[in-house]
């Protein structure tokens, strides 16, 4: 049975994504000031913090088994230093194809300075609402993870969610490792609306 500060703090979470959902809609242009409000109570009472999102491939390995793996994702309405941080992993859209997503952790935000093991190239530092993503495979070739060392920085608005949990299988499944802070943040939305049972069944593997 889940705590009477768990649920407080989880409808804290749902209320300030509701009204950060309906402000992109309405900045937007696509509901005006009258509707805002009724989104934003609407989303509160009837929507969900997370989605289930499938993803196959070594790039994740070994966070996300090679063979695939379902997710349990965060929403991000309108991703910024403020809602992830590094050494999250992410749902973004891919730069090179904006039709997929992909999953990379989170390595370094705007104002970091980068410096490649090229002596060829100079450092950079990543300018405002920019991000460098990076897969968790490290026995990959740079071409091989598509990442950051091959199609560079990425908008923080191309990050649509955050990876809170991962079933491999049946039997092998459990917490996405994040930053302390998104881990800490996520906990009540992760006791309220994870569902082991429900991610076996639209497990694809």
């Amino acid at each position: 049975m889940l705590s009477m500060s768990t649920w407080l703090r989880y409808v804290v979470h749902k209320f300030e994504y509701s009204v950060s959902l309906s402000w992109k809609s309405y900045k937007g242009g696509q509901i005006n000031e009258k509707e805002l409000s009724d989104s934003i109570w609407k989303n509160v009472f009837q929507g969900k913090l997370t989605y289930l999102h499938w993803n196959k491939g070594e790039e994740m390995a070994p966070t996300i088994g090679a063979l695939g793996g379902t997710l349990l994702v965060r929403k991000l309405p309108a991703a910024d230093t403020t809602k992830v941080f590094v050494g999250d992993v992410v749902v973004l859209k891919d730069p090179e194809n904006s039709d997929n997503y992909l999953i990379r952790r989170l390595a370094a935000i705007e104002g970091y300075e980068l410096v490649s093991s090229d002596e060829k190239d100079e450092p950079f530092v990543l300018e405002k609402d920019q991000c460098w993503v990076l897969s968790d495979n490290e026995s990959l070739k740079p071409k091989e993870a598509k990442d950051s060392r091959i199609f560079g920085p990425v908008p923080m608005s191309d990050i649509v969610g955050r990876v809170l949990y991962c079933l491999r299988t049946a039997v092998d499944h459990g917490p996405v490792q994040n930053s302390p802070y998104s881990t800490r943040k996520d906990s009540p939305v992760l006791e309220v609306e994870l569902d082991v049972e429900e991610m076996a069944k639209n497990h694809k593997a």
